[in-house]
Parts: structure tokens; C-alpha cells; sequence
């Protein structure tokens, strides 16, 4: 899966901005997690056309990188996410960094992973049937 990372300035607003334009493309985030250094922040969202998204945000001078993740369900207990990572790291995987956010129709839990080595992870999830 593809998702949206934006930078954005550390200014007054800007996330307003580009959420903003987000809703007047019409676009529903289906999960987004924010990181932040004193000057920039990075926004990353998952989205449906994230490729179409990316073009319109760059048409309207949004700096706008499209990133491979993969988004993972786990069980929403105790212990869900420890279990799943757990097989991650005896494969030799490194998480580069993750969020969750849970899906309230289905109740489930699902992470976004980004990880260092793709063949690593994609031979992770044909062992342990991840997806």
C-alpha cells in the first residue's frame, strides 16, 4: 500500500491548509499519524488514489512523497500488537516507524508498518499469513 507523507512548515495553520484541501478533493483519511521537529512536520495519511491525491496536493505546491507501507490487522486485545511484532523481529525485521488506529465495523485493529528491508517484511507476511 501506498501512503501520503506531506511536510509541512511548522507554521501557524498549515495543517489546516492541507486538510483542507484534502476535503475539497473529497478525500476521506482513513488513518493519519503526525511527526514534528521544531521546524517541519510530516504528515502521513492513508488514503484511496493516493497516486491521484499526490498529484493534486503537488499541483497545489504541497511537497508530497508517496511512501510503501503495509497495513496489518491485529487483535484488538491485550497483547495483539506485542504478538505480531514479535514474529517481525525473529524474521530480522526493523520497524522505521508505525501507527494503529482501530476499524469499528469489523473490530479490528490494523498497523501501519514501514519497515527497512521490503523482502524481509513480505517474507514475513507469507510465513505468518499477516495481511
Amino acid at each position: 500500500m501506498l501512503q501520503l507523507s506531506v511536510f509541512l512548515e511548522n507554521t501557524k495553520g498549515r495543517l489546516a491548509e492541507v486538510l483542507n484541501l484534502l476535503a475539497e478533493f473529497n478525500v476521506n483519511i482513513r488513518a493519519l499519524s503526525l511527526a514534528d521537529t521544531k521546524d517541519y512536520g510530516v504528515l502521513r495519511v492513508i488514503v484511496e488514489n493516493p497516486e491521484e491525491v499526490a498529484a493534486k496536493l503537488k499541483d497545489r505546491n504541497c511537497v508530497v512523497k508517496l511512501t510503501p507501507v503495509w497495513v496489518l490487522k491485529v487483535a484488538d486485545k491485550p497483547g495483539g500488537l506485542a504478538s505480531m511484532l514479535n514474529k517481525l523481529v525473529a524474521e530480522g525485521i526493523v520497524v522505521e516507524y508505525m501507527y494503529a488506529f482501530v476499524e469499528r465495523e469489523n473490530e479490528q485493529a490494523q498497523v501501519v508498518i514501514r519497515v527497512r528491508d521490503v523482502e524481509l517484511m513480505q517474507k514475513a507476511i507469507k510465513k505468518y499469513n499477516l495481511e
